[in-house]
């Protein structure tokens, strides 16, 4: 990685009037913004691509009260936990239920996607944030040390490094929140989507996994060969790539047949959380100028599987002492043919 002169701001502040700053990084045919916030990803542009790849606010305030995740680093357990229960070694633990006052979701409401993150080092291409959670927040145990990289690698590729420790036994799966768009359109329903899963987790009419290991065939689910991603919605559901963490390797591919642009995601997770975005409603406009609404993106965040200490057949996500959290994604972009 390159060790070209950082480029920070100050781009706007929190509640309590602490800075938040952003973070210019070039490199690999791309450009992006990150922020300290959240450790959000603001904006990603590949060269000679006018649209932005994700979506996100150019401003700070909408952030704070606006955002479904646009971006954030999540945890310190991504998804969802059911009745915000947890149990490790014989105790039990209340969670912080901001999901709907029932659920966990990312970790609690003032999880990692909201808190104020530390630049560790950076350089032209590549910037590294770290948080520490204090043992108890959100209800979680164990004081959890984290550190996130960015980094745009040769060939379109924005590569991001997730790791984490503990000093008591805890539950720790970290996710990019991201919603990707690869086009102009309103939506991404007309995105061509593939994913190497042959499985997927059946969820209940509030998103908890039902213990079910089911199959993707015949279903509205089968992204086993590239298909819109309109087939499956609404869609907001785990697709188990495999049992346990492995080593980098492509999962899944995004592809916008109007742009020609294509994202390939690599991850060393087992599972594949996809998020058509049926939710976002935003009046506040977007980085390309417009508010954003249904389906306006999607989320592809590889992670552990959502609520699995809940159901001892799905891969567990138990960080003790002594043990590191490493998740290595990318996200590699190029320009294809329209």
């Amino acid at each position: 990685m390159g060790q070209g002169a950082l480029v920070t701001e100050i781009w706007g502040h929190m509640p309590d009037g602490r800075a938040v700053h952003r973070v210019t990084l070039t490199g690999g045919g791309l450009n992006a913004h990150v922020l300290t916030f959240g450790a959000v990803l603001q904006d990603l542009h590949l060269d000679g691509h006018d649209a932005p790849l994700v979506l996100g606010f150019p401003e700070f305030a909408p952030y704070l009260t606006q955002s479904p995740y646009f971006g954030a680093t999540v945890g310190r357990f991504a998804n969802r936990i059911r009745d915000g229960h947890l149990e490790l070694d014989g105790r039990s633990y209340q969670l912080d239920t901001n999901d709907g006052g029932r659920h966990t979701l990312h970790g609690g409401a003032e999880g990692l996607g909201g808190h104020l993150w530390e630049i560790d080092t950076a350089a032209e291409d590549h910037v590294t944030l770290k948080a520490v959670l204090p043992a108890g927040h959100m209800g979680f145990p164990g004081r959890l040390t984290c550190a996130v990289t960015f980094a745009l690698l040769d060939g379109g590729a924005l590569d991001i490094q997730m790791r984490a420790e503990t000093d008591k036994t805890t539950i720790c799966s970290l996710a990019h929140h991201s919603y990707f768009a690869l086009d102009d359109a309103e939506t991404v329903s007309e995105h061509m989507l593939q994913i190497a899963a042959e499985n997927y987790t059946p969820v209940d009419d509030t998103l908890i996994p039902t213990g079910e290991v089911a199959s993707v065939a015949g279903t509205r689910f089968d992204f086993c060969e590239a298909a819109p991603v309109g087939q499956a919605a609404p869609l907001d559901h785990n697709f188990c790539l495999s049992d346990a963490r492995q080593s980098l390797r492509p999962v899944a591919t995004l592809q916008s047949r109007i742009s020609g642009v294509q994202m390939t995601c690599l991850t060393t997770e087992p599972g594949l959380q996809v998020y058509d975005g049926a939710g976002i409603n935003t009046a506040v406009v977007g980085l390309a100028g417009q508010p954003m609404g249904t389906s306006a993106g999607i989320a592809l965040e590889p992670q552990a599987w959502p609520d699995a200490h809940h159901h001892k057949n799905f891969p567990q996500a138990v960080l003790r002492p002594g043990e590191s959290y490493h998740q290595h994604t990318q996200f590699v972009f190029s320009r294809g043919q329209t």
